[in-house]
């Protein structure tokens, strides 16, 4: 008996255009609390929640800071990305992905580490209604990435054993996870990491953008 596959996808650099508006709002919140780091060192850190991404972050620096100063940052960091919105879009081929999947009755949901205030943006972009797609954020889980809850709590929203879906996501920390939970990784290469740092983090497949991965569709266990 054939098993059904369903497909978890990551959302900033994965599905949406929006890892450099992520990085120069990150940017931005550091600047307006006084904290120096090249952007370089914030790019390296997308893809984690936010507050292992500032405890990292912060620990770079060798700075001690409040509970109340990481709130600030995290609430400036979503103010930024949400004033960049407008600049968000789909990734080439991520709308036909994911028509395609809808269409052939492949179950599909999103996991993000991003709280819903700055996923909305995406999700908008995408065209993607939260109302009719299971759309799991950092709000709904314990711990995000490189933790394998949101790709857990995913599969429960559609009723699938973990270890019949295909995580998709751009970063080191979307193939971790889904090592972490038995699932199989496949990477794309439009968040900004590279072949070799995707494929050395446990991705079975590595596509350029969806439109690449939907070409190579049956190579991951989809069917036309």
């Amino acid at each position: 008996m054939r098993i059904q596959p369903v497909f978890l996808f990551d959302l900033d650099g994965t599905l949406v255009d929006s890892v450099y508006q992520h990085v120069l709002a990150w940017k931005e919140a550091l600047d307006s609390e006084g904290i120096e780091l090249s952007v370089w060192r914030i790019h390296r850190k997308i893809g984690m929640s936010g507050g292992l991404f500032t405890n990292q972050l912060l620990r770079e620096t060798g700075m001690e800071v409040s509970a109340e100063r990481l709130d600030r940052l995290r609430r400036s960091h979503a103010a930024a990305y949400q004033r960049y919105g407008k600049q968000i879009r789909p990734l080439p081929g991520a709308c036909e992905l994911l028509d395609w999947l809808t269409r052939e009755g492949v179950p599909w949901a999103i996991a993000t580490s991003g709280r819903m205030e700055t996923a909305v943006v995406n999700l908008t972009a995408l065209g993607v209604d939260p109302a009719k797609v299971p759309v799991v954020t950092r709000d709904q889980v314990k711990y995000a990435k490189p933790d394998p809850d949101l790709f857990l709590a995913a599969a429960a929203r559609l009723s699938a054993p973990i270890d019949t879906a295909v995580v998709v996501g751009d970063s080191i920390w979307d193939m971790l996870a889904a090592i972490r939970c038995r699932a199989l990784g496949v990477g794309l290469l439009s968040g900004g990491y590279g072949l070799d740092e995707l494929q050395d983090s446990g991705a079975f497949r590595v596509y350029e953008d969806p439109a690449d991965m939907l070409r190579h569709i049956d190579e991951v266990g989809g069917r036309r």
